[in-house]
């Protein structure tokens, strides 16, 4: 199975409830986007690096784990300066700095188990429309958000293993191995999952639940 990502704390975000801890990031994250300021995002910047160093992880740590998005944001923002202009690639690479900040905060301070209980929450409406099962989309939703760092952890692994072989600058014999990789992890996590039967068929629980509170004639 793959391990939650949350790190034990005792900051004001470890004991914030994570539905609030969610909605506070998805409404700082559409508040970003309308900004076009550079001075605001920089602040923003700082109040995202603030609110991940509350959580009690050092700069070291947060640098280590946004490794992987800085590299984008990177390389991101050298392609906007390229094709359109400095003011716009330096407005991109902090903005998406600032949520990934502050999504870094919530990620280390909300369990595998919280999330996937806000997002079965959310898919509740949905499942009464019987568009989906709310138990088992939020499950594939957290398990899809958990799966990112993996990823990265087993390119890194597949890369160090190419550079003993000299095949570090081949993108084909890392993509094939890690393909492999990936979808084996699934097949594996996906037999986890049928085997413990989740999620439970609520149908027969409930004729269960009517059949031991049904009173027994005497």
């Amino acid at each position: 199975m793959i391990a939650s990502l949350a790190r034990p704390g005792a900051s004001l975000l470890h004991r914030t409830p994570a539905a609030r801890k969610l909605a506070g990031l998805a409404l700082a994250a559409t508040v970003l986007f309308f900004v076009e300021d550079a001075r605001l995002l920089a602040g923003a910047v700082l109040v995202g690096l603030v609110a991940a160093r509350s959580t009690g992880a050092t700069f070291a740590a947060i640098g280590r784990d946004l490794k992987g998005p800085a590299l984008v944001l990177a390389v991101l923002g050298l392609v906007d300066w390229w094709l359109i202009d400095g003011t716009t690639a330096l407005v991109v690479v902090l903005r998406l700095g600032a949520i990934a900040l502050l999504a870094h905060a919530v990620t280390v301070t909300t369990t595998t188990a919280e999330l996937t209980e806000v997002m079965e929450r959310l898919f509740l409406p949905a499942e009464r429309l019987g568009l989906l099962d709310a138990s088992r989309a939020a499950l594939t939703v957290t398990l899809a958000i958990r799966f990112v760092p993996l990823i990265t952890q087993e390119a890194r692994e597949i890369r160090a293993a190419q550079a003993a072989r000299g095949l570090e600058g081949s993108i084909l014999a890392l993509a094939v191995p890690l393909l492999v990789r990936i979808v084996v992890r699934a097949e594996t996590l996906a037999d986890a999952i049928d085997a413990r039967g989740f999620p439970p068929d609520r149908s027969s629980s409930g004729r269960d639940q009517e059949t031991n509170e049904r009173p027994r004639s005497p």
